[in-house]
């Protein structure tokens, strides 16, 4: 197999939204054929040229659990591209996106859409497991009588709902009781952590008020209104540190420091991006944006490395490609709590972690503020699970075409203790 270029052609997300807002009755595929429909608005190209869609998302629906091609049908791409869905907690979109840089290069196909989706508002509700084996063998049930007898059986504890968590299952914490921990492991203070949450929210109330974040979504209207929404609703450019500091801890209620201010907030969105070998570009007459110069993925302990996926997974990048953060322009890390980002830049800034985790002689380097996440993250645009690592890939191009950088790095943790990071060059 021929070894192909993959460049990045566009990006295209819609609004990020909090959980149980305007999306409320949409549907995940829904929200993924609004995105691909923007990218197809922003590039002018036909949807007959797709080859491939694939999509990650956390949060499936039965009803739609190939939820890539629901979403690719329903944007007009037609039935002779192949579609598939991934799972991989919070970089389920880079996992998609790095599964189309692979079957480019390898010359399978030219053209595919990346990205991913997620709807918590739409998040199934289940019963517990002795309810489940109630109506399981309910299924068999064909008389009044067997109908009668089965409504005895019933007890008004089996009708109570099991409350869905973002728990991790080998532990059993969930992610916030995480960060905690490793908030307080690394010396992280509550006073840093609104700090960063802040420049957060008024970095990304910048980027939109400059038409930075603009030029990266699509407006969606979402029947019966038909209400424009334009921008995502969790940036909040009124943000100060004074204000923050009032929260409680969210989590760990009496020693925590992470607060519903410093903690990335449930959303619902798409994102996606339209790929291509540089080869086929060329021949459509198209300038990329980027390209995909290399990736990785990593995996950390699941009791005390859960979020230090970026440390792990940007050091392997770094030796790889023989570079270091003087070498980059650009860095877009995943905000999923100010206290994971900034135990991220400790570790990744020092010696000891190196030496005794990384199998480095010295740190990876410090990350410089100036060039880390200019536009806002997470923290203040949102963080669909299965869409931020398309939105990271998106911003980090266009970031490298405003600023006039040439390399850019984004990565991210994910639940199971994984790391992404993906290394770009503009094109």
């Amino acid at each position: 197999m021929q070894q192909q270029k993959v460049v990045l052609i566009e990006g295209c997300r819609t609004p990020f939204l909090k959980s149980g807002g305007a999306y409320m009755d949409q549907m995940s595929y829904q929200l993924g054929k609004h995105a691909i429909q923007g990218l197809f608005s922003k590039t002018g190209l036909s949807p007959e040229i797709v080859e491939r869609v694939i999509l990650g998302t956390v949060i499936s629906n039965l009803k739609t659990s190939n939820v890539a091609r629901e979403a690719a049908v329903a944007a007009g791409i037609p039935n002779k591209a192949a579609c598939h869905t991934v799972a991989q907690a919070c970089i389920s979109a880079n996992r998609a996106i790095s599964t189309a840089c692979l079957e480019i290069a390898a010359g399978q196909v030219d053209i595919i859409i990346a990205g991913g989706v997620d709807n918590t508002s739409d998040t199934p509700i289940t019963y517990k497991k002795e309810m489940q084996k109630k109506l399981f063998n309910a299924q068999k049930l064909k008389t009044t009588a067997d109908f009668l007898k089965f409504a005895t059986t019933l007890r008004p504890a089996d009708f109570a709902p099991e409350r869905p968590q973002v728990a991790e299952f080998a532990t059993n914490r969930v992610m916030g009781e995480d960060c905690d921990i490793m908030a307080a492991r690394f010396e992280v203070s509550r006073e840093e952590q609104d700090e960063f949450a802040v420049r957060s929210h008024q970095l990304a109330a910048q980027a939109w008020d400059e038409g930075h974040l603009e030029k990266e979504v699509a407006t969606v209207m979402v029947p019966p209104r038909f209400d424009l929404i334009e921008k995502d609703d969790g940036v909040r450019g009124d943000s100060t540190v004074e204000k923050v500091a009032k929260l409680r801890p969210a989590f760990d209620k009496k020693f925590g420091t992470l607060t519903a201010a410093n903690s990335s907030f449930l959303s619902d969105g798409a994102a996606v991006t339209l790929l291509m070998s540089e080869k086929k570009a060329k021949e459509l007459g198209l300038t990329p944006k980027a390209e995909i110069v290399d990736f990785v993925f990593t995996g950390q302990d699941l009791e005390t490395e859960l979020l230090l996926g970026p440390t792990y997974a940007v050091s392997k990048l770094f030796e790889r490609n023989n570079m270091n953060f003087d070498d980059v322009d650009v860095i877009e890390f995943h905000e999923a709590f100010a206290g994971q980002i900034l135990a991220n830049l400790k570790c990744l800034a020092s010696d000891e972690f190196a030496k005794e985790k990384l199998g480095r002689d010295k740190a990876v380097g410090e990350v410089p503020m100036e060039k880390l996440n200019r536009w806002g993250g997470s923290l203040s645009i949102g963080h669909p699970f299965g869409a931020t690592g398309a939105r990271l890939l998106t911003t980090t191009a266009n970031r490298l075409i405003h600023e006039n950088g040439q390399y850019g790095v984004l990565a991210a943790c994910a639940a199971g203790a994984h790391g992404h990071a993906m290394l770009i060059k503009k094109y």
